[in-house]
C-alpha cells in the first residue's frame, strides 16, 4: 500500500517523535497529573453514589461517578428500561473498583433496594399493615414486594389451608409485618393474622346481630360428607346435609361446591359456643305442610324406589316426601326374607296410603294393599271340612306345613296325624315334598291361620271299635314295649297300646316292673278299664288267671286255622286260575292238575306260639 505524499513529506521515525513529544510536554506532566488528581474524588466500597448517564450502548448504560473510568449498569435493572436517556442522574452502589478490564463495578439494583429498605424502616415498624403484589414463589412461600421483597410464608398466607400457592402471584395482598431483621435486611409478613384480626372483629359484630330466623349471605368454605361450613364473616355455621333440600342427598357435593355464594336461613344460634346451625330447605315451604290433603290413607299412588333396605323400602311420592313400604307389606301370601327379592332401586312401583305421622315426617305405604288379600277368600275356598290335597312345604317340631296353593299353608299338627299313635315329629308320618291329603279343621282368617287333620279323614276308633273290641274283662296277648317306673306300656295292636300299671303287675309288692316282665316279651293282661275321652286302656297282669290264660290260647289257636284256611282257600283258587289260563293259551282240554297241599303245619303247632307264663 503507498503512503500518502503528505506523510512522506513529513515522515520521521517513531524515535524522533517520541523525543519531540518529550520535549514538548516537558513542565506539563506534573501539572496535569495534579489537576487530574484533584477531579477524582475519593470513592468507598458499598457506598451509594449519584452518577450521570454519558451513553447508552447494546442494553447497557455508561454511567460516569466522577471516577477516573466510568461503570456500566444493565438497562434491565431499570424500572423502565425504555426512558431511560444520556444525561440523566442516577444512584448506584459501588461494588468494585476497576475490575480487570478498567471499569468500576456498579449496582442500580442493590442501591435501589437498599433506598427502598430505609424508607422501609422510616416508615412502617412491627404491626403495620402493608400492600404489595406477589412477585414469585421460593421455597417455603412467597415474595412481596412493599418497595422490598418481604417473605410471606406458606402457613400465614390464610386461616385455611391453601393448595397451590402459585395462584398467588401476581395478586394483591394485604399482611401485617410480624418481624423485622434490620441486620439481614428482611421482613416476614402475614395476611393470616389479619385475616384473623378481622374475622373477630367480624365474629363478635355477628353474634350480636344474628337471630333465628334470619336470611344470612355466605360463601362455602369446606364440604364434608355430613354437611358444608358456610363463612357468614368472621364465623362459619354448618349447613347439615339433612337442611340441604328436602328431597333425597346422597352427599353435599350434588347441591353445593366451595366457594359458591349462597342465602341460608339461621336455625339454631349458640353463642357461648359459638355454633350456628344453618338451612337451605327452610327457605321454601316444607312439602309436608299439607301432606294429609295430597296423599289421604287409603289413596293409590305411584312412586320410585329410591332405597332398599334390609326391613323395606324407600318410595319417593314427590321430592322431599318418601314412605315405607315394610317387608311385611309387600305381599299377602310370598314368603320375602330381603325386599330386593321384590323391588329394586329406580322401580316405578303403585302404593296405597296406610298411615300419616305428619309430626316425624313419616308416611307407611303398602304394595300387597294394591291386590286383593287371597286370605279373604280362604274361609269360602277351604270351608271346614274339605278334603284337600297340597305338597309338605317343611317340617317342624310341632307339625308338618301343607301348601294349599302359591304362599297358602295349613298346619298339620302332629296330634292330628293319628288316632291312636303318639306321633313325637311328623317326620314319623310324612316326608318334606311329599303329596298329602288332609281334612280342613278350622280356618282362621284374621291370624293367616289353616288347621288340618290326617286322623279326621277316618272315623275315630275311640267312639266305638275300640271299646267294642276291647270290653272290659277281656283277657288279650299283648307285647311290651316301654317299661318305666310306674308301670308297662304293652302294645295290644299297631298303633294302640295300653297301660299295665306296677300295681296290676302281681299280687305281691312290685318295686320294679323289670321284676315281672321285659320289654319285647309277650304277656297275656286282662282289660280293666277303658277311657274313650282320655284315649286310654287301664290293663292288669294279676288279674289273669290260668283258666283265663286257657281259654286265650284255645282262642288264638281257632283263629290261626281259620286264617290259614283261608289262605288255602286263596291259593286254590289262584292256582285253579292259572291252570285254567294256561289250558286257553295251548287250546288243549287237559285236566289242571291238583295243586299240592299248603305245606302248612297244623294250627296247634303253627300259632304265634305259646306265650311264656308269667306268674303273678
Amino acid at each position: 500500500m503507498s503512503k500518502n505524499p503528505l506523510i512522506k513529506k513529513f515522515e520521521i521515525s517513531s524515535d524522533e517523535l517520541d523525543q519531540q513529544v518529550d520535549q514538548m510536554m516537558a513542565g506539563v506532566g506534573s501539572d496535569m497529573e495534579s489537576v487530574y488528581n484533584e477531579s477524582v474524588r475519593d470513592f468507598e466500597l458499598d457506598s451509594i453514589l449519584t452518577g450521570r448517564i454519558v451513553n447508552i450502548l447494546n442494553g447497557e448504560a455508561i454511567v460516569d461517578v466522577g471516577y477516573k473510568s466510568e461503570g456500566i449498569i444493565p438497562l434491565e435493572q431499570f424500572e423502565s428500561p425504555q426512558e431511560v436517556k444520556e444525561g440523566d442522574s442516577v444512584e448506584v452502589l459501588l461494588e468494585a473498583v476497576e475490575d480487570e478490564e478498567g471499569i468500576i463495578a456498579l449496582s442500580k439494583r442493590k442501591a435501589d433496594r437498599i433506598r427502598g429498605w430505609e424508607r422501609v424502616i422510616s416508615t412502617y415498624k412491627e404491626g403495620d399493615v402493608v400492600r404489595g403484589k406477589v412477585t414469585r414463589k421460593i421455597k417455603g412461600g412467597l415474595l412481596i414486594e412493599i418497595g422490598v421483597p418481604v417473605f410471606l410464608p406458606a402457613s400465614q398466607i390464610s386461616i385455611r389451608r391453601t393448595g397451590d400457592i402459585s395462584e398467588f402471584i401476581g395478586r394483591e395482598l394485604e399482611c401485617k409485618i410480624i418481624k423485622i431483621d434490620e441486620s439481614r435486611m428482611n421482613i416476614v409478613v402475614s395476611r393470616r393474622k389479619l385475616i384473623e384480626e378481622k374475622r373477630e372483629a367480624q365474629k363478635r359484630q355477628l353474634l350480636e346481630d344474628i337471630e333465628v330466623g334470619q336470611i344470612r349471605k355466605g360463601a362455602v368454605k369446606n364440604i364434608t360428607e355430613f354437611g358444608a361450613f358456610v363463612d357468614l364473616g368472621g364465623l362459619d355455621g354448618l349447613l347439615h346435609i339433612t337442611d340441604m333440600s328436602w328431597g333425597r342427598i346422597n352427599h353435599p357435593s350434588e347441591v353445593l361446591k366451595i366457594d359458591d355464594e349462597i342465602e341460608v336461613k339461621v336455625l339454631k344460634v349458640d353463642k357461648d359456643k359459638e355454633r350456628i346451625s344453618l338451612g337451605l330447605k327452610q327457605k321454601e315451604e316444607s312439602p309436608w305442610a299439607n301432606i294429609e290433603t295430597k296423599y289421604p290413607v287409603g289413596s293409590r299412588i305411584h312412586g320410585k324406589v329410591v332405597n332398599v333396605l334390609s326391613y323395606g323400602a324407600f318410595v319417593q311420592l314427590e321430592p322431599g316426601v318418601e314412605g315405607l313400604v315394610h317387608i311385611s307389606e309387600m305381599s299377602w301370601t310370598k314368603r320375602i326374607s330381603h325386599p330386593n327379592q321384590v323391588v329394586s332401586i329406580g322401580d316405578e312401583i303403585e302404593v296405597v296410603v296406610l298411615e300419616i305421622k305428619k309430626e316425624k315426617q313419616e308416611i307407611s305405604l303398602g304394595m300387597k294393599q294394591v291386590e286383593v288379600n287371597p286370605w279373604t277368600l280362604v274361609q269360602d275356598k277351604y270351608p271346614i271340612g274339605t278334603i284337600i290335597e297340597g305338597k309338605v312345604r317343611n317340617l317342624t317340631n310341632y307339625g308338618a306345613f301343607v301348601e294349599l296353593e302359591d304362599g297358602i299353608d295349613g298346619l298339620l299338627h302332629v296330634a292330628d296325624m293319628s288316632w291312636t299313635r303318639k306321633v313325637v315329629h311328623p317326620s314319623e308320618v310324612v316326608k318334606k315334598g311329599e303329596t298329602v291329603k288332609a281334612m280342613v279343621l278350622q280356618v282362621d282368617q284374621e291370624r293367616k291361620r289353616i288347621a288340618l287333620g290326617f286322623k279326621q279323614l277316618e272315623d275315630d276308633p275311640w267312639n266305638q271299635a275300640i271299646p267294642d273290641r276291647y270290653p272290659i274283662g277281656r283277657v288279650v296277648r299283648g307285647r311290651v314295649t316301654k317299661i318305666t317306673n310306674f308301670g308297662v306300656f304293652v302294645e295290644l295292636e299297631e298303633n294302640l297300646e295300653g297301660l299295665l300299671h306296677i300295681s296290676e303287675l302281681a299280687d305281691r309288692k312290685v318295686n320294679s316292673p323289670e321284676e315281672v316282665v321285659r320289654v319285647g316279651q309277650f304277656i297275656d293282661i286282662k282289660v280293666i278299664k277303658v277311657d274313650p275321652d282320655n284315649r286310654k286302656i287301664g290293663l292288669s297282669l294279676k288279674d289273669v288267671t290260668d283258666e283265663d290264660r286257657e281259654d286265650l290260647a284255645a282262642e288264638l289257636e281257632s283263629q290261626t286255622a281259620s286264617d290259614e284256611s283261608e289262605g288255602d282257600e286263596e291259593e286254590i283258587s289262584a292256582a285253579q286260575e292259572a291252570n285254567a289260563a294256561a289250558e286257553g293259551d295251548s287250546g288243549e282240554g287237559g285236566e289242571a292238575e291238583e295243586p299240592g297241599g299248603s305245606g302248612k303245619d297244623s294250627a296247634a303247632d303253627a300259632g304265634s306260639g305259646e306265650p311264656q307264663q308269667v306268674q303273678a
